[in-house]
């Protein structure tokens, strides 16, 4: 692990109410009372109907025979004047009286996913008779959040809309917001949408059919009512889309990252480009194509154009949709072509020289002519496991086998001589606190840490295929079958580390595990070494990483974010496909690299990009963008059609030709 950038070369259960659903049942529950088994949907209802007259009709019979006979007691009362009587009625009376206590009523409750502007938040009733314990609501919370929203695993924890932690049912008020955070995600304090429809109205009808018996219904976060979510899962991917700002010529040009975070419906898309172009009338009331069609729905802006004019209600004169040059320049600079008639000319690019990692040292005495001595090890490893052979050693560090004595399992064994991390034992403890918090199929597991008076000693799981720089060494490229496998499981679990805001701030091919098959074919890539991995509460200012994967804004040390994992995941997927990376320097100097990446331009030249798809390289485009808050995050791959599509674009020839 590069420390820093040197100038050397080199659960089933319940099933949530609707968003405007405020049935008092605890949800999930059938309205039959249980009594009888529904055959369907229409004896669910005819039940529903049934028990719940049947429970009125005997509450209001049994009241008025009470009634009956206490007037009867009073009236014999009055002759006979009997203690007994007189006890009787007083029983009668409070059986009365509690048969008439009203049900305490559910807590109307509205709930934001957190750091989502554009989702306006679901509504539900919260009661001690809904749900029994706080795990219960977040678990109906998570299947309420992930019909309209996109999350990144299971709803955790629950926050006030000034970030502090709720723990209990009893803490949420009546029509209160609160903001819904999955796994050990923090809080993000943004303004969430509160003001777009009141808790009272969009609960005002409790007698609405179970979503067990009702049909699918259509999105309801600020759509027209039309558009059913299995639709917009099909038109919705993310894209950057050039906006053209209303106003005096020369126009404003500006650029946005539609996904499905911001782009759920209609009006979601408005929302997103009036806080984009900030008008000077205010919203955005109307939207053109280039050639001056009316925007009118959501498909729309999924289409073939990318290019869109940004009104409010303003008039639209003969004029607007005619470019001037200053205008039809600054459009052409935002746009990168798919394809590339350029022939590289020169050798063939080569991949860098494969780094070790230096964040952590490990040689010391017990290290002789590549063997450690199992009794230099901690008991406690001694006990458990058989220490095996050495399986990487870099210039510092080594890897050894381990085998538990009891399952056979094999692990991997990395030990760290604490004398030799002078200066970078920050790094060591981030490295255990980050990988204790992480657990992904995709991502290599922490088994267990033990730390000595000289060495920290850290059992990892083992991954049997060897690291992806020695896969591409030994196959130089992969086919798009092959690549698009590799880079959905590193995606999926940058996606996982992204949503807790951790950074691994050094993704590269050495730090990349594989599995492979019988024929040799990658099956699985996990995610290891969190040597510069860390939590990020505000942007980062330390330049670290390894120079060919190193993000732009890493460089300008302007602060940055996540979306460096994005860049560094989009140089390895070019390479993937061409084996070479994208920014290269022609003298083998860092600095000339620096520059090439800070200019942001590359290419796919023939005859090595020959007969790849484009969908790939739209992709490759996205991910390397120099502009952050254009740059794809990790779920907006995943969301790509180049990774959800079965049918991959793959016909080139194996010696890159055409």
């Amino acid at each position: 692990m590069d420390v820093e950038i040197t100038t050397v070369a080199g659960p089933p259960g319940l099933q949530r109410p609707e968003e405007d659903t405020v049935d008092e049942a605890p949800v999930g529950q059938r309205r039959n009372n249980g009594t009888t088994p529904p055959t369907g949907a229409g004896m669910e209802v005819s039940n529903h109907t049934a028990s719940t007259l049947s429970r009125s009709n005997s509450r209001t019979s049994s009241n008025s025979e009470l009634e009956k006979e206490l007037i009867d007691l009073e009236i014999s009362g009055n002759g006979g004047g009997n203690g007994s009587i007189h006890n009787k009625s007083s029983t009668l009376k409070k059986r009365i009286s509690s048969s008439r206590t009203p049900a305490k009523k559910a807590k109307r409750v509205r709930f934001f996913r957190n750091g989502d502007r554009f989702y306006t938040g679901s509504t539900i009733p919260v009661s001690g008779e809904r749900y029994r314990s706080f795990d219960s609501l977040t678990e109906d919370l998570t299947r309420l959040l992930e019909d309209s929203v996109t999350l990144t695993g299971a709803i955790r924890t629950i926050y006030t809309l000034d970030g502090k932690k709720v723990d209990k049912l009893e803490d949420l008020e009546d029509g209160k917001c609160y903001v819904c955070s999955c796994n050990n995600e923090g809080f993000k304090k943004i303004d969430y949408n509160t003001t777009n429809t009141s808790i009272v109205a969009a609960t005002k009808n409790t007698n609405r059919l179970s979503r067990l018996i009702r049909p699918v219904s259509p999105i309801k976060n600020g759509s027209n009512g039309t558009t059913p979510l299995k639709e917009i899962a099909s038109v919705v991917h993310p894209r950057i889309v050039t906006l053209i700002r209303n106003g005096v010529k020369p126009r404003k040009i500006l650029r946005l990252l539609l996904n499905k975070r911001n782009s759920p419906s209609y009006e979601h898309v408005l929302t997103a480009i009036t806080q984009c172009v900030k008008l000077d009338t205010g919203c955005v009331r109307k939207v053109f194509t280039l050639s001056g069609v009316p925007v009118l729905k959501l498909a729309d802006f999924f289409g073939e154009e990318d290019v869109f004019f940004a009104y409010g209600n303003e008039r639209v004169g003969n004029d607007d949709f005619e470019l001037e040059t200053d205008e039809r320049k600054a459009v052409q600079a935002t746009k990168k072509t798919l394809r590339s008639n350029t022939t590289r000319t020169g050798p063939k690019p080569k991949m860098p020289i494969k780094s070790h990692n230096d964040t952590f040292v490990c040689v010391d005495e017990t290290v002789l002519n590549g063997v450690i001595s199992p009794d230099s090890l901690p008991l406690e490893l001694q006990a458990k496991y058989t220490l095996g052979s050495i399986i990487g050693d870099g210039n510092f560090a080594v890897v050894l086998k381990l085998k538990d004595k009891s399952t056979n399992v094999e692990y991997a064994l990395k030990i760290i001589d604490k004398s030799k991390c002078s200066g970078k034992g920050h790094y060591l403890a981030a490295e255990i606190r980050v990988m204790k918090k992480l657990n992904h199929p995709y991502i290599i597991q922490l088994v267990q840490d033990i730390e000595t008076i000289n060495n920290m000693y850290l059992v990892l799981e083992l991954v049997r295929g060897g690291d992806l720089f020695d896969a591409i060494t030994r196959v130089t490229r992969f086919s798009e079958n092959q690549s698009k496998v590799m880079v959905k499981h590193l995606a999926s679990a940058m996606s996982y580390m992204h949503a807790l805001s951790i950074v691994h701030r050094d993704i590269k091919p050495e730090n990349l595990l594989v599995e492979l098959d019988k024929d040799g074919n990658v099956v699985l890539l996990k995610l290891g070494d969190f040597g510069l991995a860390c939590e990020v509460t505000e942007p980062l200012l330390s330049v670290c990483g390894t120079p060919t994967y190193v993000a732009p804004e890493i460089l300008m040390e302007t602060g940055y974010g996540v979306k460096i994992d994005v860049w560094a995941a989009g140089i390895i997927l070019y390479i993937l496909l061409c084996g070479f990376p994208p920014f290269v320097s022609p003298d083998n100097q860092q600095e000339q690299l620096f520059d090439a990446i800070l200019n942001g331009f590359f290419d796919f030249p023939a005859p090595y990009w020959n007969n790849i798809g484009d969908s790939v390289r739209d992709l490759i485009i996205n991910m390397l963008q120099s502009d952050p808050e254009l740059r794809f995050s990790s779920e907006d791959i995943l969301d790509h059609p180049w990774l959800t599509s079965d049918v991959v674009d793959d016909t080139r020839d194996p010696n890159g030709t055409a």
